[in-house]
């Protein structure tokens, strides 16, 4: 059996201390897991130690970083929470201790490979989330203890604030990515059109799945769309960008926006169940004078018109995407579009404020809405929010009638 000399008070602060200095470094985040890893060796006189984070898509821990085990990671290694060794400390956030290992503990075949006899695991959490698992093996029998769990414990609160930093920056940037792929980087340039647009994402560790699209179809009609998915962050943008893309193809297929609506719906019940989306369609007819449109659950536009004080559009508001029955009918209002008008397509994250009901909001924007160049409607529409304090995601979207 391995011995294992007492730790002073005096060498464990000396160990806490160079275990801080390790996670505080410049390092990038795997140097600094592979390091801490390092220390766990050290500080319990073990011989393997591994990293496994959590997977909440597939609710598997994965196998990112190992000393002694690296063939682990090289596989990328998976299990389910719950099952094995590791699976049952993230299942039970708890620390478990094996110390005689045998193939009815374990489901990692490495584990047995390499002949691990006893086995120490700890949770990483941060902010209350189970980041990952962090365990550490023997090559000779080991009863390990109470200071053991703490020590081990400790460095597993490091490395699970340093990988959900890094976790947290990873999904701000696919986010970002994914967001800015597939909002238009420029809008199409349509005759009698005058278009203008603008996106804020207002979190700070996430991106919601506010999204605006206009696009001419064969028969010289132009699609505008504008939208809401629930939520923030990757999850949300990735569920918009499949909703975008479909509702381009309902719209090649069909030239009625409740029809194309009804479409998404069905999609959305099948493929996202769980997903709750808002969207306001228009078609706009290719001489510019009429314009259909149809709204599930979301915010109706403004008609800027000359001469004319702003107002919302007079259609009819149907369910959102994704809630009540899919077979629902929904419906397609007609309306027109003066020489000069403005539609002002946008998103709550607009009009919305802490204590105060929604329809000021509304009323302040539509003040603003003076009808005039699209892109000049945008900037003092968006001045709207700068002087406020928004609590979400902005996303605008003027479309423009040009003309007198």
């Amino acid at each position: 059996m391995t011995s294992v000399e007492p730790v002073s008070d005096e060498e464990r602060l000396r160990r806490i201390a160079s275990i801080a200095d390790a996670s505080l470094s410049d390092l990038h985040v795997a140097e600094v897991l592979d390091e801490l890893l390092d220390r766990a060796r050290e500080l319990l006189n073990a011989d393997t130690a591994v990293i496994l984070l959590a997977d909440g898509h597939t609710n598997e821990l994965v196998a990112t970083a190992a000393k002694g085990l690296e063939e682990e990671v090289r596989r990328s290694f998976r299990i389910r929470v719950g099952r094995g060794f590791a699976g049952r400390v993230a299942a039970g956030r708890q620390p478990v201790i094996i110390d005689n290992v045998t193939p009815a503990d374990v489901v990692n075949p490495l584990l047995l490979d390499k002949q691990i006899r006893s086995l120490l695991g700890v949770p990483m959490i941060s902010g209350g989330r189970l980041v990952g698992v962090m365990h550490v093996g023997t090559l000779t029998p080991r009863r390990f203890g109470a200071e053991d769990i703490h020590l081990l414990q400790l460095v597993a609160d490091l490395a699970g604030q340093a990988a959900q930093a890094r976790l947290q920056i990873l999904d701000r940037q696919a986010a970002l990515a994914l967001q800015r792929s597939l909002l238009p980087s420029r809008l199409p340039s349509l005759a009698g059109l005058d278009l203008a647009a603008r996106y804020i994402p207002g979190h700070d560790l996430g991106i919601g799945g506010d999204w605006y699209d206009v696009f001419e179809l064969p028969t010289g009609w132009v699609g505008a769309v504008i939208g809401d998915v629930s939520g923030h962050g990757l999850p949300s943008a990735v569920v918009m960008g499949r909703i975008r893309s479909a509702l381009r193809a309902y719209a090649l297929i069909s030239d009625d926006p409740a029809d194309v609506l009804t479409a998404l719906d069905r999609k959305i019940h099948h493929f996202e169940a769980g997903t709750l989306t808002t969207a306001t369609y228009a078609l706009v007819a290719p001489d510019r004078s009429t314009m259909h449109i149809s709204s599930a659950g979301h915010l109706l536009p403004l008609l800027a018109a000359p001469g004319q004080p702003a107002r919302l559009v007079q259609a009819r508001v149907d369910r959102p995407l994704g809630v009540g029955q899919p077979k629902a009918p929904r419906h397609t209002t007609e309306l027109s579009l003066p020489p000069g008008a403005a539609l002002v397509f946008y998103t709550d994250g607009l009009v919305e404020r802490r204590g105060e009901l929604i329809d000021v909001g509304i009323d302040r924007l539509a003040r603003a809405a003076e009808p005039g160049p699209a892109e000049d409607m945008c900037n003092r529409l968006m001045q709207t929010a700068a002087d406020q304090d928004p609590i979400d995601d902005i996303a605008l979207l003027i479309v423009r009638r040009a003309g007198e």
